[in-house]
């Protein structure tokens, strides 16, 4: 099916209730794998990071990664979940080139934590409340590079390349209970819970979550039942959508596609599907197997796991505050609206300015100059805002030169732009530029006389009265000094000088 044949959005909703599962996996920032000793660290040689454990070589012997057990309760206990007191691991089989051992050590029916929830907040402010059926342990996958087709993926390609570096590396799989009442909202939803989930993350500190990095991954299940009915329709599921945008964009599509196969009379299929970000459409993957055509069975070479309540809550103690609760009290400290605030959130400037008033900003002024000149100039370069090349300390230097008259706004911007170009920290810029506010009282005042002089017109208005006017002679004035005057002192001397009260 083409983009071209796929139902309306709202024709869609009017006749069909959306259902979502949400499956994320994250990749732990754990030193060492989960079963072995093998190092994590990005970026090494192809298969360099391997041992007879993490390859499944027959007599070796796997042993859990006690950090990444660690951050598993964390995970669990964030997402207000229970946590188990006993649970083991099992091998979950199957053949594909990536895992080297033909099975995946995972958590089947006793994960380490289940029956949790997670309430996100909408752009409109109303809070939905996604319910968590489980987050459980695994190891991650090997990279499979295929080469020589057209589109990257192993239809077409003429060899595949294995990098099994990636192969063990902890992973925790945060599983949603599926979810209803959210109506044609549900791809925003799904983009809230994944944003929302990736700040909590990131909050505990026990993975970066970089989803351009594969260290956050989502899983789009997405079916459609008649309004009215009680019973699902068959899933989709689609795979490794890596960014917030696409989790929506996904959702959105499965929506109208699933409609429309349903509409014309159609079968879905329980199937895995590929996103494509050109256009934000699926493709078909394979055909989707049932947890019993995997033959789970238990890890006969790890023990069962059992974390004690003292540990469980000793850990609990740690939990720093959550992004929900901590977005409530910024809000109330910075004096915000709950519109404001989710903009800030949006525009993933929350972390900027909070890291700019802690270097010596006022939150007013942080708020100003992230949301404002910056974010423009990141929009403009179709890039995030944490991703230009200007620190929150460099911000709040700008802040206080402004702060103490040294720069106006106009030549604040100035800075930041040379700044940005990489020359230098604010104070260099405004010496090398030569931005300093023209504060010297000789020099406003000539400059002021002259402007008086060149504007006879325009002084005669304003000596009868027409207070506004003195607005051309400012610019006459900002104009002459390269706008380097203080506007509001360069108003006052014009009206003293010609003897009209303010």
């Amino acid at each position: 099916m083409t983009v071209t044949e796929l139902v309306s959005y709202e024709e869609a909703l009017a006749t069909y209730e959306p259902v979502m599962g949400l499956e994320v996996h994250v990749e732990l920032g754990t030193k060492t794998k989960m079963f072995c000793g093998c190092s994590t660290e990005l970026g090494a040689e192809p298969n360099s990071q391997t041992c007879p454990t993490c390859l499944g070589m027959p007599g070796s012997l796997p042993v859990v990664n006690a950090v990444g057990v660690e951050s598993a309760v964390k995970i669990g206990l964030a997402l207000h979940c229970e946590i188990a007191e006993w649970c083991r691991f099992a091998r979950k089989n199957y053949f594909y080139p990536d895992m080297p051992k033909n099975f995946q050590t995972s958590q089947y029916d006793e994960p380490i934590a289940f029956n949790g929830y997670l309430d996100v907040q909408l752009e409109d402010g109303e809070v939905f409340r996604v319910e968590i059926e489980r987050a459980h342990m695994e190891e991650d996958t090997g990279k499979s590079t295929h080469v020589g087709g057209a589109t990257g993926r192993i239809h077409g390609a003429s060899h595949s390349l294995l990098d099994y570096n990636r192969a063990g590396i902890p992973l925790i799989e945060i599983v949603t209970k599926p979810i209803t009442g959210a109506g044609e909202r549900a791809p925003e939803v799904a983009k809230a819970y994944v944003a929302e989930l990736r700040e909590l993350i990131k909050a505990l500190g026990v993975s970066e979550a970089r989803m351009e990095m594969g260290q956050m991954r989502c899983d789009v299940n997405l079916s459609l039942m008649p309004k009215g009915a009680e019973k699902f329709g068959t899933r989709s599921e689609t795979k490794n959508v890596n960014s917030l945008r696409s989790v929506e964009r996904a959702a959105r599509f499965e929506i109208q596609r699933h409609a429309a196969v349903l509409s014309s009379g159609g079968t879905i299929l329980q199937e895995t599907r590929h996103f494509h970000e050109e256009d934000g459409s699926t493709t078909s993957g394979r055909i989707k197997e049932e947890a019993e055509d995997y033959r789970y069975f238990p890890e006969p070479d790890l023990v069962p796991v059992a974390p004690s309540r003292e540990w469980v809550e000793e850990l609990r103690a740690t939990l720093p505050e959550l992004p929900r609760v901590r977005r409530n009290r910024l809000r109330e400290e910075w004096g915000v609206s709950e519109h404001d605030m989710q903009s800030i959130l949006n525009a993933g400037a929350v972390d900027l300015i909070v890291a700019t008033i802690e270097a010596g900003a006022d939150a007013a002024s942080a708020r100003k100059w992230w949301m404002g000149e910056l974010a423009r100039r990141a929009n403009e370069a179709g890039t995030d805002l944490a991703a230009l090349e200007i620190t929150p300390g460099q911000v709040a230097r700008v802040c206080a030169l402004v702060a103490e008259g040294s720069l106006n706004d106009k030549l604040a911007r100035q800075v930041i732009e040379g700044v940005l170009a990489g020359e230098g920290d604010p104070d260099e810029v405004v010496d090398k530029r030569g931005l300093k506010v023209v504060s010297d009282e000789g020099a406003l005042g000539t400059a002021v006389d002259e402007a008086i002089a060149a504007n006879a017109a325009v002084a005669d208005k304003i000596r009868a009265g027409k207070v506004a006017a003195a607005g051309a002679l400012v610019g006459a004035v900002m104009k002459a000094t390269r706008g380097q005057a203080d506007a509001a002192r360069v108003r006052e001397l014009i009206l003293e000088k010609l003897g009209v009260e303010g």
